[in-house]
């Protein structure tokens, strides 16, 4: 399955913003955006022009591609989702981010089961997780209100699950999800809310986006 593999550091700076794609690292002195906090490549540090007007594409471009590296999500995939979120009933934008957010490996990083969407992703994609019973080992499967996940028996025999009790216990979950920690398992409570996605990703830029 395609992914990006490259620096995700450099993410964060073309965006001029942190996006907490390494987890706690982001939180520490060794985050590459505190010591270099500006854009990658020749001219990153001459940034835009004096009295240069960004124009309204930009603009668009720059909210699409931040959602797609916040959620680490390819670009033919993310035009997939938007694709969906745009038969769905409701605003566009809102439903994007919703189903999104319901991203199997979303879902896992929001139980706080991994410290940031890549692992998510790797978890996943290793089959440690059962969603309903069934093993599910794609990382974009798209979760509905009462779905339960569960861990692979095989996965409880793992040092990483064995210590993740202790660790996850620092880490929030998100109030449309349920988790048990003792039992490494979750709940699809319901959909999120606007208000408990992340307040920096601007949703009616992506839909002017692919309205040109």
């Amino acid at each position: 399955m395609a992914r990006y593999t490259g620096p995700v550091c450099r993410l964060c700076r073309r965006e001029n913003e942190k996006l907490f794609l390494k987890g706690s690292r982001c939180f520490s002195a060794k985050c590459a955006f505190e010591r270099r906090g500006f854009a990658p490549g020749q001219h990153g540090k001459s940034g835009q022009r004096g009295g240069e007007r960004e124009s309204d594409y930009s603009r668009q471009l720059r909210a699409k591609q931040k959602v797609r590296r916040v959620y680490g999500v390819l670009e033919r995939q993310f035009r997939r989702t938007f694709a969906i979120a745009r038969k769905t009933p409701g605003l566009t934008g809102l439903a994007l981010l919703v189903t999104l957010e319901m991203r199997l490996d979303n879902v896992i990083y929001r139980m706080g089961l991994a410290e940031n969407r890549s692992q998510a992703r790797q978890l996943v994609n290793h089959g440690h997780f059962l969603v309903n019973g069934r093993r599910a080992d794609i990382p974009s499967m798209i979760l509905r209100q009462g779905d339960v996940i569960t861990l692979h028996e095989s996965a409880r025999k793992t040092t990483y699950f064995k210590e993740l009790a202790d660790v996850a216990e620092k880490r929030v979950c998100a109030s449309w999800l349920d988790r048990d920690l003792k039992t490494i398992s979750g709940r699809v409570l319901r959909s999120p809310e606007r208000a408990e996605i992340d307040g920096n990703l601007n949703e009616q830029l992506i839909v002017e986006y692919y309205s040109r």
